[in-house]
């Protein structure tokens, strides 16, 4: 059954409201009251969520009536590009993936601005931060919401840019702008592969909107074929870039430059989603390649381990939390991977939620602390920030895994997914199982450093230390409720639950050739899932139990495992190094040979060799003539005769 599109004009508000917001703040900015400018950018996101809450409520009035899982709601503006055989409308469409996407998008980012408002409130460009803060979410919004690859390339594009803008957003210092040039530069690396896929797909299916590339590709790709392959691994290049995968998640550890908020939007609400998000949307190809999805679970496994690992010592409040968010993202592509593409975006969603709280609870923290961000200072704060220290165990407990909270139950249904799906292997599931050890731990120990224990903080930070203000910890209350109860929704029918979130995008991922998504492939007897649930559950204790010994029971032990094992721990603390090879090998080559080749041999001695023998040839040239017209009257007369005798000459000859 063909899908069925439902205009919809309301659609184009969704995207079209903090775009409007932010061309306001970025002309009136300077003369409107903070306030104003605060609330006017915080109000016109919460209108795209209205809006997309409108649409969803929309989509299941007519799912009600049986028409929902082959409906869709559209919203074209106008005809955007008409050249030969490639067509793109400036058109929105609202199914059951995208209104999830939209809702998550816009709820988070809300509750963001409203943070940022009392976060932001002494910086001197604060204007300039609401205006970049709604132009990343209009961007965003318009990447889920596109009706074809085209537009949603404009969307990608645009959070690139915005997140070059905020990242760098105080570039005064040139450590922070480097930051922001350097997730710029990296992710361009990834969208190139991106384009080339576009095109790719463009030049054999001859159509780039969503529905024709759904109707299409069964019918002309060959499954398993190399032409499906490449396109397939060429978005999976794209993803890797802005979701923070192995080998080009460099550039997000870094990206904590940018102020708290900034961090907190593009790890939980923006453009790491986007990855995820577009596998997902284009599902159908990759069911068309089990070797391109081997690849996406595999990078995705190995990414959430290896990042796990450098978050065990890392010391800066907000790249412990960058590094989980890298490892996070890696159990979402480990998930699509497998096939269980609704257990990656029940994830997606559920993470929002609870890494939204840890990095606006990590604010919180560094307002108090002065604007320091290094835990070994920290500790002694449960007593002294109460809000913030709930919130952030909440939030600690749902990332560790622990029931009931939200992310129990997205974790768990993408370890059984990689176990039980047709795609997924044994190795999955035990690389997936150990990293939810590492992260109970990581994150437990965060915790512990920040919150309890005595003050390591020196005496002028220790007289300042207070609560946040309410404009900071009424968000992050709220995103405490949805941290400990937005899982619910995914409860799987091993746990008497209906798993509603799983139906609920089941129709937008059955591909057209009959194959559904893996996740409900399995066929294990009950008591194999029951066990597995078990073993998550009991490695994410194990991990608070770790990290309880270490670092409350036992103080000191860490210091003593770091000194027994110095080689271990320093490669951890470093990162495996893989900033200073990639400095070394692809860095410094690519600046040599853009100096001395690229500039000082083809720019400057060829390109600008030519011009200036140019120029000195025609100065050469007047100089002579010049010579010629001196004003003797013999002179004229011997040139003359000259002349005279030469074209004679010629003629004669």
């Amino acid at each position: 059954m063909e899908p069925a599109a439902v205009q919809y004009d309301f659609l184009r508000w969704i995207v079209l409201s903090p775009l409007i917001s932010c061309c306001v703040i970025a002309l009136l900015g300077r003369k409107l009251p903070r306030v104003v400018t605060g609330t006017l950018a915080s109000a016109s996101v919460g209108l795209s969520f209205v809006f997309g809450l409108l649409g969803f409520l929309q989509l299941k009035s007519l799912s009600g009536h049986g028409e929902g899982e082959a409906v869709f709601l559209a919203d074209s503006l106008y005809r955007w590009i008409s050249v030969g055989g490639l067509t793109a409308d400036v058109a929105f469409m609202l199914d059951r993936l995208s209104a999830v996407m939209v809702l998550v998008v816009a709820g988070v980012s809300c509750i963001i601005h409203v943070y940022s408002m009392g976060y932001m409130a002494h910086d001197k460009s604060y204007w300039r931060y609401f205006s970049y803060l709604n132009l990343f979410v209009f961007f965003m919004l318009l990447l889920v919401s596109a009706d074809n690859l085209v537009l949603m390339f404009v969307g990608w594009e645009g959070v690139g840019l915005c997140s070059y803008l905020l990242i760098g957003f105080w570039f005064e210092d040139m450590e922070k702008a480097y930051a922001g040039k350097k997730a710029f530069v990296v992710n361009r690396i990834g969208d190139f592969g991106f384009l080339l896929a576009i095109l790719l797909i463009f030049w054999n299916l001859g159509t780039v909107s969503f529905g024709g590339i759904f109707a299409q590709a069964p019918r002309v790709l060959t499954a398993g074929s190399g032409l499906a392959t490449a396109i397939a691994l060429l978005l999976f290049l794209g993803a890797t870039g802005k979701s923070a995968q192995l080998p080009l998640y460099v550039w997000l550890p870094d990206a904590m430059a940018g102020p708290t908020p900034v961090s907190a939007l593009i790890h939980a609400a923006t453009m790491v989603t986007a990855g995820v998000y577009m596998i997902v949307r284009l599902n159908v190809l990759y069911l068309l390649s089990p070797q391109a999805m081997a690849v996406v679970a595999a990078v995705g496994a190995l990414t959430a381990i290896y990042a796990a690992t450098i978050g065990l010592v890392q010391d800066d409040i907000k790249k412990v939390l960058a590094y989980s968010t890298i490892s996070q993202l890696g159990y979402m592509f480990l998930a699509v991977g497998v096939g269980a593409f609704s257990a990656g975006i029940f994830h997606l969603m559920t993470h929002a939620f609870f890494k939204a709280l840890l990095f606006l609870g990590a604010g919180s923290v560094i307002h108090a602390m002065s604007g320091k961000q290094d835990i070994q200072e920290m500790g002694g704060l449960k007593g002294k920030l109460p809000a913030t220290y709930w919130t952030f165990l909440a939030a600690t407990l749902a990332i560790s895994g622990i029931p009931p909270l939200s992310g129990f139950f997205s974790k768990d249904e993408i370890l059984w997914s990689a176990f039980s799906s047709p795609h997924g292997h044994w190795a999955f599931w035990l690389i997936g199982w150990l990293a939810a050890g590492l992260t109970a731990f990581y994150m437990f120990r965060l915790l512990f450093l920040t919150f309890f224990g005595t003050s390591r903080a020196d005496e002028h930070t220790r007289q300042h230390i207070h609560e946040s203000p309410s404009l900071m910890t009424v968000p992050l209350a709220i995103l405490a409720v949805l941290a400990v109860v937005g899982g619910f929704v995914g409860m799987p029918e091993a746990l008497g639950g209906a798993n509603s979130f799983h139906h609920w995008l089941a129709p937008v991922l059955a591909s057209e050739n009959g194959t559904l998504n893996a996740e409900a492939a399995g066929h294990f007897p009950e008591a194999v899932e029951y066990l597995m649930i078990a073993l998550s559950v009991v490695v994410g204790l194990c991990g608070i139990g770790a990290a309880w010994w270490v670092y409350i029971n036992r103080p000191g032990t860490a210091e003593k495992m770091a000194d027994s094992v110095p080689l271990g721990y320093g490669l951890l603390k470093n990162k495996y190094y893989v900033d200073e090879i990639y400095n070394i090998f692809i860095v410094q080559p690519v600046k040599l040979t853009s100096i001395y080749i690229l500039w000082k041999l083809f720019d400057a001695g060829i390109i600008d060799g030519l011009v200036n023998l140019s120029g000195r040839t025609v100065r050469g040239l007047g100089r002579v003539a010049a010579r010629l017209e001196n004003g003797y009257t013999q002179a004229y007369a011997i040139t003359f005769i000259l002349g005279v005798a030469l074209l004679l000459g010629a003629l004669l000859w």
